[in-house]
């Protein structure tokens, strides 16, 4: 059995440390990654794995070893905001490939795509992180805003309760919705009472601040509330055992938890929906453990064996290759986290959208949505 440990403080550390430096102008992120050669194979798909059998903390057969990062890259957090640390701007990728405006066409009147400038505002772009990046600056510490700690493994001796993990899951649906519910309530500066949109709450003549609580333009705000939420709804597919499968060459443990292999978004993490309730989790998901405490997560399924966080994203089409974590390179468990990131993403602006209308009547709320996307609202907006 591999030796399980939490994350070293470095990498919890890593990628806020070098956002922040980022942020302040110390360090720029390279240029993307450039696609690998599709036509090398890749890792064969694997059948899922079944139940669990036995003690759950002393599974048969040897258990599939977590890969170390190599030379100077500190081991791996969350899908990436960043080109540096291992990490290939993962966020910002998903996000682009759900919502960016295809070259050429335009949001309309309703707000169904983002135009080049907003879409830098949500998704960031070289020398910026974005709303999406936000919480890698200043919620790296804080569990729910990236759905981690909700681990369970159905199986005889194993720490944590279904109610215990439920519990957590919860508390980071609240706290999203939180963040999405805020964005919807700032967007009320976009467009006035009589219709019009906002020039000043509207302007990108610069890049929006979205962290450390530091308010701004109308639009950044809103955006701020969408993008942070994200985040997290983005994160649970890779922090998650969701879209994923088990490896079939291994026995089912802490180590190599079974994996539900489901497509699509998560029914229960609709943030326009009404909150979930405890039986709308399935009773054999979950996230990974993870505690700055070397001891914290003993025994249980972590984030180092879960996660999918780390790869290439085309940004255009959203194809995901050369995955680097040992859990995304199983059968073809980092592309089914991808794709189901970007799914949800666009479900989430189409609730959103939704948001808008409910709150604002559907003419403004419409308004607004187009004053969101569109780069010259003021303009096209009408």
């Amino acid at each position: 059995m591999t030796h399980r440990r939490s994350r070293p403080v470095l990498s919890t550390l890593s990628a806020g440390i070098a956002a922040t430096a980022l942020l302040l102008g110390l360090a720029t992120s390279a240029d993307a990654a450039p696609l690998p050669d599709t036509t090398q194979g890749g890792p064969k798909d694997g059948a899922t794995a079944g139940a669990v059998t036995g003690p759950v903390l002393t599974p048969t057969g040897p258990a599939p070893k977590v890969k170390k990062p190599g030379p100077g890259i500190p081991p791996i957090q969350y899908f990436g905001t960043i080109d540096s640390f291992g990490q290939n701007s993962e966020h910002e990728r998903i996000t682009r490939a759900a919502l960016a405006c295809p070259t050429g066409t335009s949001p309309g009147t309703t707000g169904d795509c983002f135009q080049p400038a907003s879409i830098r505002q949500l998704a960031g772009a070289k020398g910026t992180m974005g709303a999406i990046g936000a919480p890698d600056v200043d919620q790296v510490f804080t569990e729910a805003a990236h759905c981690d700690g909700a681990d369970y493994l159905n199986g005889a001796g194993y720490p944590r309760t279904r109610a215990q993990a439920t519990s957590v899951l919860l508390a980071c649906i609240a706290h999203l919705k939180g963040e999405f519910n805020r964005g919807v309530e700032k967007a009320d500066a976009l467009v006035d009472a009589a219709g019009g949109v906002s020039a000043s709450a509207t302007d990108l003549s610069s890049d929006c601040t979205f962290v450390l609580g530091v308010a701004g333009r109308g639009k950044c705000n809103a955006i701020e509330g969408f993008g942070r939420a994200l985040h997290g709804t983005e994160d649970f597919y890779s922090h998650s055992n969701w879209a994923d499968k088990a490896d079939s060459r291994y026995a089912i443990g802490v180590n190599n938890p079974p994996g539900l292999a489901r497509t699509g978004p998560a029914p229960f993490l609709r943030l326009a929906a009404p909150a979930p309730s405890a039986s709308d989790i399935p009773g054999d998901l979950t996230t990974g453990c993870f505690s700055l405490n070397p001891w914290g997560c003993g025994n249980r399924v972590t984030h180092g064996v879960l996660n999918k966080d780390n790869g290439i994203i085309d940004p255009v089409t959203g194809e995901a290759s050369s995955p680097t974590t040992t859990r995304g390179q199983v059968a073809g468990n980092f592309s089914a986290a991808v794709q189901a990131a970007i799914a949800d993403t666009r479900a989430q602006w189409a609730g959103f959208r939704s948001s808008l209308i409910a709150r604002y009547g559907t003419v403004r709320g419409q308004r607004i949505a187009c004053a969101m996307t569109q780069d010259d609202p003021v303009r096209d907006c009408r």
